[in-house]
């Protein structure tokens, strides 16, 4: 063991605060700002999630700096530093679930693991994991990375239970509370070790305080309380600034042991403790283990178990892409916006159900969806861009949407080209195949299904396209309010007949409604509109 004056041992001691209650009520109000921070940050800033991460972790680093270079406790750099490594810790997370697309289950286990090989290479070369023992720049080193690996690992862990398993933001939180009290009971009346007890409250607090974040800016019609992220963080720094000005006046956080008083305590009972640790490891992994097959279990229902495809799963989110893209199309970016933010909720509520039904489609699908939500919501969107993504996103939710069970050696891309041949052929072809003998091919029994069918939206839109050019929009709009009644009317009837030619209409008739309805309707953009309807409604009736 190196030698440490008296001076330097108290210096380096007072760098990290005494465990009072105060510690507790700002550590889980800096985990609730990470999580909500980083959210502002990259949603409503529109920053995107690679940008965010990199700007705070630059700014992280620094403050680590500072930190580090310090040679007292001191409560502004300190906290500052925990804030802005709960932000860090929550991203890194994102990045690997969201950016990369490692499952929740896997971002666990690998941050259980890193956590455990930090806290095992700690204690064989420090032998204590105690707080006031932090009185080396080696010990500081085990200390931060321990906090930044308790922060990815509790942001995984929430994510997995809360979303993904569909147990829920506030009973998440519950069961945490629940956790924490345990632990603190435990120690206080059956002689927990202190440090144990210390850091599985300190792992706990994140997905505690993540929750209590979530719980407080989600919107009210998705279970939240609606405060939104900006007002929950501002709600949350304000008591933090509140607590640390105290801190650094009174100076009740300062830790004064010294260092033989860190090292007895250490050495006390250090074989019942390991037998505690090891207790408390099982006791966890079967809960965990346990909690998670039986959440996974009940995620869908048992009248879905034969359900093996995503076949008329993905009905609603194409229904919400397709708005996106109307918007996107008429320059109305805050429309866009917002219902990126129902097609992230949404999604991520049917996560559960449609990831146990079908993995790997679901993964497909998911990275589509990413880049739609980090194009539409970039600071500065750009339509171009915007519509690629949706075409794609589109392109594979409509595939996987239509995809028949019975349906075997051919190939989406096949179907598709087969289905564009079809198409092709019967625009050129004046033959009535409407009385077609029912041995014809199903591909051409499929496209030519809606024939005859759509003739009156034809003429709705078509006298649309008269008001449109004669510059009477009101009498368009009333024309547009027939269309989405008879529209909506026929749904049923025409989507049992052929729903992929149907969710392609679909989506021209909200473009049309959308650039009709406008505040100060564009011509140009109306025309433009109409005439893609149009080709598409005349093409399927033929």
């Amino acid at each position: 063991m190196e030698n440490y004056n008296a001076k330097e041992t108290k210096n380096l001691l007072s760098k990290v605060p005494e465990v009072t209650i105060f510690f507790w009520i700002i550590k889980i109000l800096c985990t609730t700002v990470g999580e909500t921070f980083s959210d502002y940050l990259s949603v409503n800033l529109g920053l995107g999630l690679t940008l965010t991460t990199i700007i705070m972790g630059i700014v992280f680093i620094g403050i680590l700096y500072l930190q580090f270079r310090a040679n007292k406790y001191v409560p502004g750099i300190y906290w500052l530093t925990v804030v802005l490594i709960s932000v860090f810790g929550t991203l890194v997370t994102d990045n690997l679930t969201d950016g990369i697309g490692v499952p929740l289950e896997i971002s666990t286990v690998v941050f259980s693991v890193l956590l455990g090989l930090t806290f095992l290479f700690w204690y064989l070369n420090e032998k204590t994991l105690s707080i006031h023992s932090i009185y080396t720049r080696k010990r500081e080193v085990f200390y931060w990375l321990t906090i930044l690996f308790t922060f990815a690992l509790g942001t995984a862990v929430g994510d997995l239970y809360s979303e993904q398993l569909a147990l829920g933001y506030l009973h998440t939180g519950i069961v945490v509370i629940i956790i924490i009290a345990c632990s603190f009971l435990a120690w206080k009346f059956i002689k927990l070790d202190a440090v144990l007890a210390f850091w599985v409250a300190y792992i706990f607090t994140r997905p505690l305080g993540a929750s209590l974040g979530d719980y407080l800016s989600q919107p009210k019609e998705y279970g939240g309380l609606g405060f939104g992220t900006t007002v929950t963080s501002v709600i949350f720094l304000i008591p933090i600034l509140a607590i640390i000005i105290f801190l650094a006046v009174t100076k009740c956080d300062i830790n004064l042991k010294n260092k033989a008083v860190a090292e007895n305590q250490t050495n006390r009972s250090k074989k019942n403790a390991l037998i505690q640790t090891i207790a408390v490891l099982c006791i966890f992994l079967v809960a965990g283990i346990g909690g998670y097959v039986w959440l996974s279990r009940n995620i869908t229902p048992e009248s879905n178990s034969s359900q093996t495809t995503l076949n008329g799963q993905l009905t609603d989110f194409i229904t919400i892409e397709n708005d996106i893209l109307n918007s996107v199309n008429s320059n109305d970016f805050d429309s866009a916006k917002k219902r990126a933010d129902d097609l992230e909720h949404d999604w991520d509520t049917s996560e559960p159900q449609l990831k146990k039904i079908d993995s790997t489609k679901w993964t497909q699908i998911d990275g589509t969806i990413d880049n739609v939500l980090a194009e539409v919501r970039s600071k500065n969107p750009d339509a171009s861009k915007c519509k690629s993504v949706l075409d794609n996103s589109l392109s594979i939710l409509n595939g996987a949407n239509n995809t028949e069970n019975n349906v075997e050696g051919n190939t989406d891309s096949t179907a598709e080209n087969n289905t564009n041949t079809n198409v092709e052929n019967n625009t050129d072809n004046n033959t009535d195949t409407s009385k077609a003998p029912q041995s014809e091919s199903p591909q051409t029994a499929s496209q030519n299904a809606l024939k005859g069918q759509l003739t009156n939206f034809i003429t709705i839109e078509n006298d649309i396209l008269k008001f449109v050019n004669s510059k009477d929009f009101a009498s368009a709009k009333t024309k547009a309010d027939a269309l989405e009644h008879n529209w909506d009317t026929s749904e049923p009837q025409l989507r049992k007949i052929d729903n992929k030619t149907w969710t392609q209409i679909d989506g021209t008739i909200d473009s049309v409604l959308s650039a009709v309805r406008s505040k100060n309707p564009d011509a140009s953009k109306c025309k433009s509109a109409l005439e893609s309807s149009l080709s598409i409604l005349n093409g399927a009736n033929k």
